[in-house]
């Protein structure tokens, strides 16, 4: 009995030493400490949804915690949930729950657009540079290829192509995703109005 009480203990130990707990366990944040993600791609826009999302938080609270994590200036990098943030700001909310996890630039990048890219009615800017970060970050992630690896340097240890494995992971194709990626190319007038159908964009 002893050995198995011990075997207890030394459990809940090791979860408390991994941040298990801690890490998955929400707490209220102020939300002045918050900042926005560098280069966020996806737009957080004062309509229709967005009202309606003041009103959920009015009266029901912020149901789904948001994601953020430290900064090196005693604040917090958000990562994911940047409209329920607003919404909160909106309907007059100075704190908000949210998980704090310690992530590197790239597993946040990563955390961030695959938190996002599978909402309704993404604009294609947004889905442009959303896939240009990603990839971007996978492609640090996969780090050089060995010499006996005849490919490029976005050629992960799989013999994969990073855009290859994020096309999988989106549900598009490897031609589809670098059509979107050319998009980042364009001036911003340009890209405004791909985003607004006046100019032709076919995937």
């Amino acid at each position: 009995m002893k050995n198995r009480s011990g075997e207890k203990i030394k459990l809940t130990s090791i979860d408390e030493l991994l941040g298990v707990v801690n890490e998955e366990s929400a707490m209220e944040i102020e939300i002045d400490k918050i900042h926005p993600f560098a280069g966020h791609p996806f737009k957080v826009i004062d309509d229709e949804k967005m009202q309606d999302l003041i009103d959920s938080i009015q009266e029901n609270g912020v149901l789904t915690p948001v994601l953020i994590r430290p900064d090196n200036h005693d604040g917090y990098e958000m990562i994911s949930g940047h409209r329920r943030m607003h919404a909160a700001q909106l309907a007059g909310l100075v704190t908000i729950p949210a998980i704090v996890r310690e992530m590197t630039d790239d597993d946040a990048v990563i955390a961030m657009v695959d938190a996002n890219i599978q909402r309704e009615e993404l604009l294609p800017s947004e889905k442009a540079f959303a896939y240009k970060m990603k990839l971007e970050a996978m492609k640090r992630q996969a780090g050089r290829p060995s010499k006996n690896n005849s490919g490029q340097n976005d050629q992960n240890l799989s013999g994969l192509v990073s855009r290859d494995v994020l096309a999988q992971q989106v549900g598009e194709s490897s031609k589809q995703i670098q059509r979107f990626i050319r998009l980042t190319e364009l001036i911003p007038d340009l890209l405004e109005l791909v985003d607004k159908k006046r100019l032709n964009f076919t995937i």
